[in-house]
């Protein structure tokens, strides 16, 4: 199963427009009808109904209120503020610096109780160890964030590690082999990282897999994602965090989640995996 994160916003707002149309063919009146008593173009109820234009609080008022149905604005106006809250451009989160996007997810892993996670690109942050978190913040830094704050926003990642040691929470973890063998970082921090991951692995409240490098596989990767017990799964994308909350599509996940930890190996296997990395370091 394929999935494209930005799709799910795109299809987010159609689902929305859908639900406007419903109210409008229960109304009986034409869509021509709609716009004069709404007093905007026609044109502007055609964006709305195709999804190309997102609805303000005011527009879903008055769209209810033509057609006799002002008991649904209240619910149609979450749904599209939900969809809005959806994406949020990196440069909007770290435009005060790095550590604020750090902390801005703290309650949010506090509250969660089961963590899984997949990534494909880079080792995932609560496992990182110092040296591995400051290589990849300094290239986040470099590349899109113009107040620095690196190290104050590894403190912080690792302040946020801790609840791996808590013994209240559980962690499934898989990460592509791809991902072992990445030179984030120089080949000392990439061992020490790689052999932090080894100890992790043995952790009674972690399930750690690696999904082998193989031919035939039967998905492809996806992007990274975490998911927050069945309450939120955060995705990150080169321009943006996208998080969804909507119970359909965090379910979808949930099982691209299943089909990629299918994939994978775990405990000794996967620390066989890890210590081939390893090596192959040099």
């Amino acid at each position: 199963m394929s999935y494209s994160p930005s799709s799910s916003v795109v299809a987010a707002r159609k689902a929305l427009a859908e639900r406007l149309e419903d109210v409008l063919k229960a109304s009986g009146i034409t869509g021509r009808e709609l716009s004069a008593r709404c007093g905007w173009h026609p044109s502007k109820t055609s964006r709305l109904l195709s999804g190309q234009a997102a609805p303000t609080d005011a527009d879903i008022r008055a769209w209810c209120r033509a057609c006799g149905a002002d008991d649904q604005a209240e619910a149609l106006i979450t749904a599209s503020r939900a969809i809005e809250s959806m994406y949020v451009e990196w440069r909007r989160m770290e435009r005060a610096g790095l550590r604020p996007a750090q902390e801005a997810v703290y309650s949010l892993y506090e509250r969660t109780r089961m963590f899984r996670v997949y990534a494909s690109r880079v080792i995932p942050g609560m496992l990182q160890t110092r040296a591995y978190t400051t290589a990849v913040l300094q290239a986040v830094q470099r590349a899109r964030v113009t107040v620095d704050g690196v190290e104050a926003a590894v403190d912080a990642r690792m302040e946020r590690q801790r609840m791996l040691f808590s013994g209240t929470r559980t962690f499934a973890l898989v990460v592509e082999e791809s991902v072992l063998r990445g030179s984030v970082c120089d080949t000392d921090a990439m061992a020490g990282q790689l052999g932090h991951l080894i100890t992790i692995s043995t952790l009674g409240n972690v399930s750690f897999g690696v999904i082998p490098l193989q031919h035939g596989r039967s998905r492809s990767p996806a992007e990274d994602f975490y998911m927050f017990d069945d309450a939120q799964t955060s995705v990150e994308l080169v321009s943006g965090h996208l998080r969804l909350t909507q119970p359909h599509e965090v379910a979808m996940y949930a099982q691209t989640f299943t089909e990629l930890s299918r994939m994978a190996v775990y405990g000794a296997n996967a620390r066989a995996v890890i210590t081939a990395a390893i090596d192959a370091l040099g």
